[in-house]
Formats: structure tokens, C-alpha cells, sequence
């Protein structure tokens, strides 16, 4: 009598090699979901930024309506200790005048914005490093399309600018740098409209903005 063959077995998955096509599916999938998320990220704080810069604009609309149709960084030009600290970098002076018509001044820090920190109080250790915008000395409203502030990092021929009065370039050398939104930045108008800006359209509003319009040797103030 012929005994019939053994079936094959069919080997099944170890569990370590169970858990190793588990891991190796995990770092694909990380792979490539990863860079979407951080993609979603710099969105989100792309518009948390300009949602900032809107609030900044408005406060910047209600102050002036309180004092006599003037921007406070008109009433620093006059006051020559304010502009000393705001020529040394000290940008947080002109943001404590508008304290009462600011919501926070948490919308005064970018939250792409990993070299400072947002501050919780205009008064007990607010300085600079809680600000993440330039702002201009010369905004008006004679001019709506004229720069009122924006990011603060700048570079000039690819060289940072430092804390002070950046005197504003009368060439395209204007770049945003990679920090932040990855060579874009957010810039605010007179008019209050807020600008999303490659390099080339920040120069091009920079060259639009000072068509005409009063520039001195002052420019913008960055912290």
C-alpha cells in the first residue's frame, strides 16, 4: 500500500520578520508623509503670521485715529531718546506706545519665528527678542501703497541685516532669508492689505512704495 506525500507546509511570517516589514512600512510611510506635513506646518504658520500682520494693521489704523491722524513712529521721530533706542535696535519702544490698541503681544512674534519668543506682557522682559516684525518710519497714509511693516528677516546681497535702521536699497538686493517661510515673507501696506512676497515681488513693492514718496536717509526699523 503507497502512502500518499506529505502536503508542503507553507513557512509563515516569524514574528521578528513580522515586525520587520511592520517597521519598514512605518518609514515609508513617515517618508512620505513627513514632508506634507512640514509643508502643512509652514502654511499654517504662513497664514498665522498674516494674520498677525492684519491685527498689527489695525492697530496701527486706531492709534492714529486717536492721535491726530499721525502714526506713532512720527511722534518718536520728534522725541530724540525714543529714536536713540530705536536707532540701537531697541524696535519693542515704538510697540509699547501701542500697547492698549494691540490684542496681545503675541501677534507681535511670527510663530515660524524660532530665534525669539512670543511675550506674554508688554512691561516685564518684553524687548525685541519678542518681535518678529520691522516696521517703517516713513509709512503714511499720503502713500496706501507704501510698506507699513513685515518679516524681519531680511538680508541685503545675502548678508542679514542687523537691528537698527535699515536704510531702504535702491536696487533689487533685498532677499528673504530661509528661515521662517523658505525665502518668502509677509509684508503689510498702508492701505492694510497684507502681501505674500517672493524676493522678486518684495523688491518689486519696495520700488513701488518709494515711487514718489518723501524717503529720507531713514528706512525700516528692524528689531
Amino acid at each position: 500500500m503507497k502512502t500518499q506525500p506529505a502536503a508542503k507546509r507553507t513557512k509563515a511570517f516569524t514574528r521578528v520578520e513580522l515586525y520587520v516589514v511592520i517597521g519598514v512600512i512605518a518609514v515609508l510611510a513617515a517618508a512620505l508623509l513627513l514632508p506634507a506635513l512640514a509643508a502643512a506646518k509652514r502654511k499654517t504658520s504662513r497664514l498665522d503670521c498674516v494674520n498677525n500682520l492684519h491685527e498689527i494693521g489695525t492697530a496701527f489704523k486706531v492709534w492714529e485715529g486717536d492721535n491726530g491722524e499721525k502714526y506713532p513712529m512720527h511722534f518718536a521721530l520728534t522725541n530724540s531718546k525714543t529714536m536713540r533706542l530705536i536707532g540701537s535696535g531697541n524696535a519693542y519702544v515704538l510697540w509699547q506706545t501701542m500697547s492698549n490698541e494691540l490684542s496681545t503681544p503675541k501677534v507681535l512674534h511670527c510663530p515660524a519665528d524660532t530665534n525669539g519668543i512670543a511675550a506674554t506682557n508688554f512691561v516685564i522682559g518684553f524687548s525685541d527678542e519678542n518681535i518678529s516684525y520691522f516696521f517703517s518710519l516713513e509709512a503714511s497714509d499720503a502713500y496706501p501703497q507704501m510698506i507699513l511693516d513685515g518679516d524681519d528677516n531680511l538680508a541685503v546681497k545675502g548678508v542679514r541685516v542687523k537691528p537698527g535702521i535699515l536704510n531702504l536699497p535702491t536696487t533689487n538686493s533685498l532677499t528673504w532669508t530661509k528661515e521662517r517661510h523658505c525665502h518668502v515673507g509677509n509684508i503689510s501696506m498702508v492701505d492694510g492689505s497684507v502681501q505674500q512676497t517672493t524676493i522678486g515681488s518684495l523688491n518689486s513693492a519696495v520700488i513701488a512704495a518709494t515711487n514718489g514718496a518723501p524717503v529720507t536717509t531713514y528706512g525700516w526699523v528692524i528689531p
